[in-house]
């Protein structure tokens, strides 16, 4: 049976950016009510006003402030009943070369924020037995990329963590699903090349995704769904034929098609420019 998202109360970490502020939207036009977590408030107060959200402010990597961020959302709003664990960094550069801060930043932002967040979920929501956790994931969360060695294991152990917590919820009226999407046309992806037949798909795509989701939940949504025998197929097959597939791909290109000028802005927002590695 589908679920109506009318008055649903729903809370999105990273919502300011790119595949948040459009998941954002898509749960708005939907009759939600909407609230979005970013580091940066002022700029998610804008955003928050420009699409009819309710904004506050959130540091994914700081137990503290993203239980502070859980309450003041239940008092404004009610009780949240779609939570979207959708912050995101990721950085490009060979592993050896990623300094230590970057390393760390990732994993802080990716998986702890992910596991801070959760954790101020699953309390409220299992005692009052019912509620939806949406964890965005990534394709890398599956299967590993040259370029983005962090990244894809933040992602990775998201997955794993997903999936335990999971089985500790059954029973519990507690949904939790993960989103596996492709590359989009964010920020994040800037300067990054496509791979050879794999399409970058729109911010609007993947919010559609997860509205889908939270619409008829089910545990892991890949993005488009043609992914999913795919990379499910490729688990199948021998270590060089896995290889050989992957450079046909192109995925193995990722360190020199990059065009790393394009990436500075979005680096630098972070504070973690990386090395010029477009001659490797």
């Amino acid at each position: 049976m589908s679920r109506k998202l009318t008055n649903q109360v729903v809370a999105i970490t990273g919502g300011s950016r790119g595949i948040g502020r459009a998941t954002a939207e898509a749960f708005i036009k939907q009759g939600a009510k909407v609230a979005i977590g970013a580091r940066n408030h002022d700029f998610a107060a804008t955003v928050a006003d420009q699409i009819g959200a309710h904004s506050y402010p959130l540091d994914v990597t700081d137990p503290a402030s993203a239980k502070q961020f859980w309450k003041a959302v239940e008092a404004d709003l009610g009780p949240i009943d779609i939570f979207v664990n959708n912050a995101g960094e990721m950085l490009v550069s060979r592993f050896e070369n990623e300094s230590d801060e970057a390393t760390l930043h990732q994993i802080n932002v990716n998986l702890l924020g992910t596991i801070n967040g959760m954790k101020s979920a699953l309390g409220p929501m299992r005692e009052r037995g019912h509620g939806h956790i949406i964890n965005m994931v990534s394709a890398v969360g599956m299967i590993g990329l040259p370029g983005c060695a962090t990244y894809s294991a933040a992602k990775h152990a998201v997955v794993g963590l997903s999936e335990g917590v999971r089985a500790e919820l059954r029973g519990s009226g507690v949904d939790l699903s993960i989103i596996l999407p492709i590359p989009a046309q964010t920020e994040l992806t800037s300067g990054v090349s496509k791979g050879r037949f794999v399409p970058l798909l729109t911010p609007q795509d993947i919010a559609a995704a997860v509205v889908r989701t939270a619409r008829r939940p089910r545990y892991n949504v890949y993005v488009p769904g043609w992914t999913n025998p795919v990379t499910r197929s490729l688990f199948l097959l021998p270590q060089p034929w896995r290889d050989a597939m992957g450079r046909l791909l192109k995925a193995d290109q990722l360190l020199r098609t990059t065009d790393y000028q394009a990436r500075i802005g979005y680096e630098a927002r972070l504070g973690h420019i990386g090395p010029r590695e477009a001659s490797l």
